[in-house]
């Protein structure tokens, strides 16, 4: 039998997991790197932290907060044009590090910070790119099976 995150998080106090999924892209690459993950104290979390919650819909998402609200965060993952909000309440840890190649990077890491900063700082404008490229791809896709039916 499988335990949920919750459980794992309650039992160990921090789990670590691959990454499923291109939402978090360039930071953190599916299937190769893994991410680790500890449970969410009873302080708030922090703009710019990466967080694991549980969406309404059952499903475990890793995304990063791009605003602290008072009653909940903005959040969206590094590699998407849109976001979510999401309860306190939703939230079951942190990020604290990425273990890439067999190296752990920790998110205090002066290059994870660096990159954070470039990559989220201006994340209105990013996700603006974001939606231009996914739309731009939307349209490639239909011009090629217009092109070439059946494929």
């Amino acid at each position: 039998m499988n335990s949920s995150f919750e459980q794992e998080l309650e039992k160990h106090g921090s789990i670590v997991y691959p990454n499923k999924g291109r939402s978090m892209w360039p930071l953190i690459r599916e299937g190769r790197d893994l991410m680790l993950i500890e449970k969410k104290g009873p302080e708030r979390c922090r703009n710019l932290d990466a967080v694991l919650f549980k969406r309404v819909n059952g499903v475990y998402v890793l995304h990063r907060i791009l605003e602290v609200r008072e009653d909940g965060y903005f959040i969206a993952g590094d590699n998407c044009a849109s976001g979510e909000f999401v309860r306190e309440e939703q939230i079951l840890g942190v990020m604290t590090a990425v273990i890439r190649d067999g190296k752990t990077i920790p998110v205090t890491d002066p290059g994870y910070l660096r990159y954070v900063h470039l990559w989220c700082d201006h994340w209105q404008t990013r996700a603006g790119l974001l939606a231009a490229r996914d739309r731009l791809r939307r349209a490639a896709s239909k011009v090629k099976r217009t092109i070439l039916p059946g494929k």
